[in-house]
């Protein structure tokens, strides 16, 4: 399946860590990700998912796909700034949120209101999101929402 990984921009080395992890497990499960294609949160899944073979879909805020981080193996352009995170979310399966801030939240939103199940590593408490401790937690969990939903 494909799976939304959403989160902050700019983090922590110890959150990217956990983010990197989340890609990895994500890849080595046979799933691709979907993010936003720019730094922190979204620069470490990738480079995880994409250090353990698996494929990475940015679809970056700007007109150009060279704006993706250099993780991303097909870059999206959409000049579309913050909207470009409803694409984010109807092109994942589920979502997994990893810290993050506003835009996060956003996207939490729009997730639950197409009916995605959402996943929380260290975010925003919302009702109808799974609150997780560890990567692989989050992965299990999308993974039976997916499955059963």
């Amino acid at each position: 399946m494909r799976v939304s990984v959403i989160g902050g921009s700019s983090v922590p080395p110890e959150t990217a860590a956990v983010a990197e992890r989340l890609g990895e497990r994500l890849a080595e499960r046979g799933h691709e990700v979907v993010c936003g294609g720019l730094g922190g949160v979204m620069e470490a899944v990738c480079r995880g998912a994409a250090s353990a073979g698996g494929e990475t879909i940015g679809i970056v805020p700007t007109a150009r796909r060279g704006d993706a981080n250099p993780h991303v193996t097909v870059p999206i352009a959409t000049g579309m700034g913050h909207a470009r995170n409803a694409l984010v979310i109807l092109n994942g399966d589920a979502a997994i949120a990893v810290d993050g801030s506003h835009g996060t939240l956003s996207e939490i939103g729009l997730a639950l209101a197409h009916g995605r199940a959402v996943a929380g590593l260290d975010t925003h408490a919302v009702d109808g999101v799974e609150a997780v401790e560890s990567p692989r937690e989050a992965v299990e969990y999308v993974e039976r929402a997916v499955e059963t939903g």
